[in-house]
């Protein structure tokens, strides 16, 4: 005997056409920004950009074939891992340390969450000068306290590194409120336990802190990760079109840009586009399946 239907209340059908409601915008601009523009990606980087961006060619494997033998493209690729595998561990680090620093009861804590923030809402031109001034090789207040006479942003084998300082000193501020927000989280119980063990503030730190904390360090790797593998700004705005360390700076989303905004080469800039969303695809798949092993859910 078939069992009867549930009736549904009108408190159920009230919250779920209101749970609608409020995911239909976020649901629409997802695929108007986000899904929409990677298909219509990958379907231009099968074409040759015609005239004024009409009459477009289609060309097939070409723009892959022409970008799998730019050498341009893989030092590019070269670069982009150099600068995320600078920025990402120091930024998650110190930002880490910072957090569990101005988490315990101190003088002054809220005026020092607030400057270790200002770099995230400063503007970008205006970091990019303040850096450019403080790295100049001639009358830099870097090489001025060091008493150096280095080309941070012009030497060819330590421009990208410098260019992760900078993203490392921006990015900092947060990474600490995403991690004050987890640290919040957890219970004062479990070190007051831990205390009484006779558990010293570091070993609370291995044992506690980082295994409950574990979800949003993950979390905050995953946004770095695609964060750093997909910068732009700070390149575009430091360096020169003629500064002589461009091509061992220049990333992906740079060359992006180079080929599509300033050659016109639509088909082959999308190509370039299709590469780097692969590789994001790859490497946060690999966090998927490694997170199982350190991420601890509660």
């Amino acid at each position: 005997m078939a069992k009867p239907k549930k009736k549904v209340t009108s408190q159920e059908r009230n919250e779920f056409i209101w749970g609608w409601i409020f995911i239909i915008p976020t649901m629409l601009g997802l695929i108007i920004l986000n899904i929409i523009p990677i298909f219509q990606t990958i379907y231009k980087s099968f074409f040759k950009t015609g005239d004024f961006g009409r009459g477009n060619i289609f060309v097939g494997m070409e723009n892959y074939q022409k970008m799998f033998a730019d050498t341009q493209v893989w030092q590019a690729l070269l670069n982009t891992f150099k600068y995320a595998l600078m920025e990402v561990p120091f930024s998650i680090i110190i930002s880490l340390v910072l957090a569990v620093l101005l988490n315990r009861k101190m003088r002054g804590r809220s005026v020092y969450r607030t400057i270790m923030f200002l770099p995230m809402v400063a503007a970008p031109a205006a970091v990019a000068m303040v850096w450019r001034w403080l790295f100049n090789s001639d009358f830099g207040l870097l090489n001025h306290v060091l008493g150096t006479k280095i080309n941070w942003i012009s030497g060819p084998d330590i421009a990208i590194y410098s260019i992760a300082v900078i993203g490392i000193w921006s990015i900092i501020g947060y990474n600490m409120v995403l991690f004050l927000s987890g640290l919040q989280e957890i219970p004062g119980d479990y070190y007051e336990a831990a205390s009484i063990d006779g558990a010293t503030g570091l070993k609370q730190f291995w044992h506690i802190t980082c295994p409950l904390l574990s979800p949003t360090i993950f979390f905050v790797l995953i946004t770095r990760i695609i964060g750093a593998l997909q910068v732009f700004d700070l390149i575009f705005m430091v360096m020169d079109k003629s500064n002589p360390a461009l091509t061992k700076t220049q990333s992906l989303v740079y060359l992006f840009y180079e080929y599509s905004f300033r050659q016109k080469d639509q088909g082959y800039g999308s190509a370039i586009v299709v590469l780097l969303l692969t590789v994001i695809m790859i490497v946060t798949v690999f966090q998927m399946i490694g997170q199982k092993k350190w991420v601890h859910y509660n």
